[in-house]
């Protein structure tokens, strides 16, 4: 099974169309799925992303062939052009930094919105609650944090429909990356 947290519902909307998944509420949280995807939508922060990431881990039955992706869209450097998938190797989080691959960019997870340029190679707002989650999981072996640039340090010139599309661009290479850390 592939379990995707999201903290959009434009970024799940994504898969959602692609997939035909099914919604429905998993206790407070957005809910879609099928036979081989479980999306979760989190809401925006730390907090809600661990929240969210939890609820999977305690009400389905995780296995060590399951896969867990934190995915959306990130605010980033402008070396890196906007629609395109960044895989998390280096996540930092107040002052911490995590390895959780050998190679990838450096995702710096902030508590509020940014627009300070160049400062971070890439930012946004949910990484570090997923990885809290998943990490404190033994049952969990392979997960990856993958992001899709949707702006350069300028998130008020989002839209549902650009997040949607940004995302729905990517879903194919998302899917096609190399399995979380196996």
């Amino acid at each position: 099974m592939t379990y995707i947290v999201l903290a959009l519902k434009s970024e799940a909307q994504a898969f959602v169309d692609a997939f035909k998944l099914k919604k429905s509420k998993l206790s407070q949280f957005t809910f879609f799925s099928n036979e081989q995807f479980r999306l979760i939508v989190s809401g925006v922060g730390v907090t809600n992303a661990t929240m969210a990431t939890q609820m999977l881990c305690n009400h389905f039955d995780i296995d060590k062939d399951d896969t867990f992706y934190n995915v959306g869209v990130c605010g980033a450097h402008s070396s890196h052009p906007i629609g395109s998938l960044l895989r998390v190797g280096t996540l930092h989080y107040h002052n911490h930094s995590y390895k959780l691959l050998e190679d990838g960019i450096t995702l710096t997870c902030l508590d509020e919105p940014c627009a300070t340029r160049n400062k971070y190679e890439a930012v946004d707002m949910e990484s570090y609650g997923f990885y809290n989650a998943v990490i404190h999981n033994p049952a969990i072996q392979n997960y990856a944090v993958l992001k899709v640039v949707s702006d350069h340090y300028q998130p008020h010139t989002l839209t549902k429909d650009m997040v949607k599309s940004l995302l729905f661009q990517n879903i194919d290479a998302i899917l096609s990356s190399t399995k979380g850390r196996e």
